[in-house]
């Protein structure tokens, strides 16, 4: 099986949790509670830019380009109101959520390609396939989050 497997595996597993994120009621995602709350850590995003997050975030392949009438715009408007504020940081939740369960689910990859190709196939998959995009939605719900406050308090 070897690398066909696995590729055919997360392959498909993509697909899966691409619907799978879009069926998701918005009513069971709470963005100010954990797991999606902010760590203390995190510092309002400070440990993130220590990442050099903004040269690099917007380079990455976005599912909101691949399907813009499916997934909310990445792009604040000068017509940014409550609504589309509240979906994108909602978006990041649902985002976050499928990269970290993604990974889990991708395990048995090491089953379908045995051996250190396999382990190094699932590294690479962990570290560049979805932990840039768990850092990503981490660094920025904060800023959406401050955003929506001012947008509710000024009516702008």
């Amino acid at each position: 099986m070897g690398f066909i497997g696995c590729f055919v595996y997360l392959f498909f597993l993509g697909i899966l949790s691409f619907f799978v994120g879009r069926i998701i009621p918005k009513k069971w995602i709470d963005p100010s509670k954990f797991p999606f709350k902010e760590f203390r850590f995190e510092n309002g995003g400070k440990l993130y830019e220590k990442l050099n997050i903004k040269k690099w975030q917007n380079k990455l392949p976005d599912m909101s380009k691949i399907f813009p009438k499916l997934i909310s715009p990445k792009r604040i408007t000068e017509k940014a109101n409550i609504e589309m504020l509240q979906n994108m940081l909602h978006e990041t939740c649902v985002a976050e959520m499928t990269h970290v369960l993604l990974p889990l689910a991708a395990l048995p990859c090491l089953l379908l390609w045995r051996g250190i190709k396999g382990k190094i196939i699932y590294f690479i998959y962990v570290v560049l396939g979805n932990l840039p995009y768990i850092v990503i939605q981490r660094y920025n719900r904060p800023r959406l989050k401050m955003l929506l406050e001012r947008v509710r308090e000024t009516g702008v």
